[in-house]
């Protein structure tokens, strides 16, 4: 399951809710019929009756959930998907859980893992850690040369001094 959205509280009397959009497209809610509510140890179908936009949240009513009463107990939930459900990416785009726990290398020499992915507006940039240090390793076209999905793997050319 892919988290796409967190529930923060409820919005009015009618079982909407706020959601804090977890996802790069929030008009991607638009498309979905149904989601899935991270309710441990389980997940629980749920469908999208409608979705407002109201300044940097969604408010989303649910058809299982009529009012206020119901809703509540949704607090900090998270709505999740399927990978069946997610959006395609345009070639060469990348999904960032995707890119986590990759392995990343340069021609043969093994540099580590991806641990995370930080947005800084302008382009991502990959943490990779392996036993000794965290390398930051900007996501351009002339640095990273290829991502191999099915293998776990990463190649990359690092700018001179990049190690340094």
């Amino acid at each position: 399951m892919i988290r796409i959205g967190q529930i923060l509280t409820t919005h009015g009397i009618r079982g909407e809710v706020k959601v804090l959009p977890l996802t790069d497209n929030p008009k991607r809610y638009d498309e979905l019929e149904y989601a899935y509510l991270e309710l441990s140890p389980e997940y629980k179908k749920v469908h999208i009756e409608s979705v407002k936009y109201h300044q940097d949240v969604l408010l989303i009513k649910f058809k299982e959930y009529p009012d206020i009463n119901a809703a509540a107990q949704l607090r900090n939930t998270y709505i999740c998907i399927t990978r069946e459900q997610l959006m395609p990416l345009p070639p060469d785009h990348y999904y960032i859980f995707d890119l986590i726990g990759l392995n990343v290398y340069e021609k043969e020499n093994y540099l580590g893992k991806i641990k995370d992915v930080i947005s800084t507006g302008s382009n991502d940039v990959y943490v990779v850690e392996n036993d000794t240090k965290e390398i930051l390793l900007p996501a351009l076209k002339s640095v990273i040369k290829s991502i191999d999905l099915t293998n776990k793997k990463v190649f990359v050319e690092l700018p001179p001094g990049l190690l340094d």
